[in-house]
Parts: C-alpha cells; sequence; structure tokens
C-alpha cells in the first residue's frame, strides 16, 4: 500500500514538472524570436502615433525592431533605415536624454 502512494506521489511530481518546464519552454519560445515578420516603410504622421517601443538585437533577433503603436491600437512595425524614422527615433531619444538630464 505504502508503494503505490509513493508511486502515485512520485508521478504526480514528475507530471507536475513536465507540464512546468513545458510551460517555461513556451514562453521562452516567444521571447527568442523576432517580433516584426516585415516592415512599414512609408511615412507615418506622428500625430497617428500613440507609442513607439524600440528592441535592440539581440540573442532573440538580429534586427533592431520598432515597433509602433497607432492611435487606432493596430501595431507596425517600421522599417529602421527609413529616413523618417531615424528623424522619429532620434527626436524621441533627445526627448528622453532631456527628460532625464533635468531630473539631475
Amino acid at each position: 500500500m505504502n508503494g503505490k502512494i509513493v508511486v502515485a506521489v512520485l508521478a504526480l511530481f514528475l507530471i507536475y514538472s513536465a507540464v512546468s518546464e513545458g510551460l517555461s519552454l513556451a514562453r521562452m519560445g516567444n521571447e527568442l524570436r523576432c517580433q516584426c515578420i516585415s516592415t512599414h516603410s512609408t511615412f507615418i504622421h506622428p500625430r497617428n502615433i500613440q507609442d513607439v517601443k524600440l528592441i535592440q538585437s539581440g540573442p532573440h533577433c538580429q534586427d533592431v525592431e520598432i515597433i509602433a503603436t497607432l492611435k487606432n491600437g493596430r501595431e507596425v512595425c517600421l522599417d529602421p533605415t527609413a529616413p523618417w524614422v531615424k528623424i522619429i527615433i532620434k527626436a524621441i531619444l533627445q526627448k528622453a536624454q532631456d527628460k532625464d538630464e533635468t531630473k539631475r
């Protein structure tokens, strides 16, 4: 009887371990890949952009990714080599740097 309980507890532990490891790998798989399949290079007026995320290249993706959230809620991957995108990113970084300097 005790042997069956030990086997049942071990089986439950192994199942729990396998499931939790699988969930960890699934989450990691989502993070370790590029988020942008294609990029948008035609001009989008800054008034239509609500937020911009700049994701540096790294082990997850060899490309710098710029993801703009538009005011209508749509997310668009921007081409980091497009001149208008470079200007917007430069302005955003300058604004952040100025904000950082005023805090000091």
